[in-house]
């Protein structure tokens, strides 16, 4: 075997360990997407009466 193919070899075996490693937790994945959008809709239920009044504070005094 020459040299380049024993390198080549190396490679092959080494991005093959990699991509057995890198497989991810995918259940951990959803659950944080799921918290994030609880998250969002609980901080929007809170201010939106806020928000609201922001806009269309705004809104008036833009249509004077």
């Amino acid at each position: 075997m020459s040299h380049t193919e024993e390198r080549f070899d190396e490679a092959a075996q080494a991005a093959d360990c990699l991509h057995e490693e890198e497989r991810g937790d995918v259940p951990g994945w959803v659950m944080i997407t799921l918290m994030s959008a609880v998250l969002v809709a609980g901080l929007l239920a809170i201010a939106q009466p806020a928000l609201q009044g922001l806009f269309n504070d705004a809104i008036s005094q833009v249509s004077r």
